[in-house]
């Protein structure tokens, strides 16, 4: 039996990440030995963004909420991928959290993530680094110039956003898009 039959017979011929049964055909997922065991069965679209043939739409991904709990070893780690490309937009990084992977899956999805040489020099109030999408809190009560308001201890910030300056982040608070000195946050 081939691959792409056995696919066909493990998908019912729709899309394995997002149940379309347009243009579907085989994806290997790297690093892969070609077998149906390392491949999956994904549709135009879905190809298109994880190859980065077509921009990223995070609303599309929206589907790895059902996929990523797929018994499919391939599946799991083609939404691990995802999500963690995505994880900037904030809800990916909640099915993340939620996500398991045995050792050696989640060994194989982190081997086909692009490593980011991103060294950060933005570090909390305890010295742990930030990062894009971190969500963090309020460590002090801090006066906002300019938006009449006080942003309160313990208030949390989602998905931070890095500035120029390693010292300061930006994040909304109260609906405001602030920037944050970055030794009065602690990470969550």
């Amino acid at each position: 039996m081939s691959v792409e039959q056995a696919l066909i017979e493990r998908s019912g011929h729709k899309c394995e990440l997002c149940g379309s049964t347009e243009n579907v055909q085989v994806l290997s997922v790297d690093p892969s030995d070609g077998t149906a065991e390392q491949s999956v069965f994904a549709c135009e679209t879905c190809r298109n963004q994880i190859t980065e043939v077509s921009p990223m739409d995070a609303n599309h991904w929206r589907c790895l909420n059902d996929s990523m709990w797929s018994p499919v070893t391939a599946v799991q780690v083609v939404a691990y991928r995802m999500l963690d490309r995505l994880r900037a937009e904030g809800w990916p990084q909640d099915l993340l959290d939620m996500m398991y992977l045995e050792d050696d899956v989640l060994e194989w999805a982190k081997a086909g993530i692009a490593q980011e040489e991103e060294i950060s020099n933005t570090v909390d109030s305890n010295g742990t680094p930030l990062k894009e999408g971190d969500d963090v809190t309020l460590i002090k009560d801090l006066v906002v110039k300019g938006a009449n308001f006080t942003a309160k201890r313990g208030t949390t910030v989602k998905g931070i956003r890095m500035s120029d300056n390693p010292l300061h982040v930006e994040g909304k608070v109260n609906g405001t898009q602030i920037v944050l000195v970055a030794a009065y946050l602690k990470k969550l």
